[in-house]
């Protein structure tokens, strides 16, 4: 059975200690809270399974979605790989406050510890105040001595690699790769269909209520890859009206796509569903009588059986592309 219509999702909100109003201000996310700081935009996380919000299908889970149409929504190699669950989580982050030091396991660990895949990702910054930053890897070669010393200390970011970050600007996390989002970042997040991180300094943030949040010192150790480089951003080009490839791993492609002029798109040779993520702008997507539109901060998922369509930009605009290659 084929499925040939773009699909949105009910944004599933997060609240949390870090969270701002950027989401909800700036992204049109509906909420009445002032620190959500995740819209889960596309997830097949167990007991956060996103809903259909359009079209005839409306008010259908995913997994209801994938258990129908199988091949035909993620593409026929994707499903004899990952059956019934989903294998990207998609996400939209502010950060008002900086979040915890964290790090995420490889599949091999996140298998043998909580039955989970592992979390590679990336990010997508679309908006950061002035200073902002993000901390991603070591800024030198570091080792499990080193680093035990600086989490006792109170020290650790002194280890750390620390980037003043602006519009635009990409950074890959494989696991085992140490990072926080910085203060004052609203990012787009695409990443392995997992919710396991290992949170190893909380900078002595209690919650509301006094307590503290739980780290995961011991589980990290063996996790964390203690290498540096010489950068962590990734370098990217844009092309007016063309897919230009940003990340590309086993685990998912990201393309950039800005749009000034109608396009039209042919997937015929990908086996695969492909996200848009709108980081700037709005468009529409249009497939025979059917037309779609994308705000700013809004996601839409385009099932691998549906090949060609149009794309319309009400305002200039650029998209993430996202898919399994």
């Amino acid at each position: 059975m084929s499925i040939n219509q773009f699909l949105k999702f009910e944004p599933i909100l997060k609240e949390k200690i870090w969270g701002g109003e950027k989401l909800k201000n700036l992204l049109k996310k509906k909420s009445t809270n002032s620190k959500i700081g995740e819209s889960w935009e596309i997830s097949d996380v167990e007991k956060d399974t996103s809903i259909i919000a359009n079209g005839n299908l409306r008010g259908q889970s995913l997994k209801q979605l994938i258990n129908t149409f199988s091949a035909d929504l993620v593409g026929r190699k994707v499903f004899e790989q990952f059956g019934e669950k989903f294998p990207l989580l998609i996400k939209y982050i502010d950060a008002k406050e900086v979040l915890s030091i964290q790090l995420h396991p490889n599949d091999n660990l996140a298998q043998k510890r909580h039955n989970s895949f592992g979390k590679t990702e990336m990010w997508y910054v679309m908006q950061a105040d002035t200073n902002a930053n993000l901390i991603v890897g070591f800024n030198k070669d570091s080792n499990q001595k080193e680093y035990s010393e600086h989490l006792k200390n109170n020290s650790l970011i002194d280890i750390l690699n620390v980037d003043e970050v602006s519009n635009g600007d990409v950074y890959f996390i494989p696991t085992g790769r140490i990072h926080a989002i910085g203060a004052g970042v609203l990012l787009a997040e695409i990443q392995q269909t997992s919710d396991i991180t290992y949170r190893v300094y909380d900078w002595n943030r209690p919650n509301p209520d006094g307590t503290f949040r739980d780290l995961h010192t011991e589980e990290a150790i063996d996790a964390i890859d203690y290498k540096s480089q010489n950068s962590y951003k990734t370098q990217y080009s844009k092309i007016e009206n063309t897919a230009s490839k940003v990340i590309s791993c086993s685990y998912f492609t990201t393309n950039i796509l800005p749009i000034t002029q109608s396009i039209q798109i042919n997937h015929s040779e990908k086996d695969s569903f492909v996200i848009y993520m709108c980081v700037k702008g709005e468009v529409e997507f249009i497939h025979q009588n059917q037309q779609e539109k994308l705000s700013y901060g809004e996601t839409l998922l385009v099932p691998a059986s549906l090949k060609e369509f149009e794309i319309f930009p009400i305002i200039d605009s650029e998209l993430l592309e996202v898919f399994i290659k």
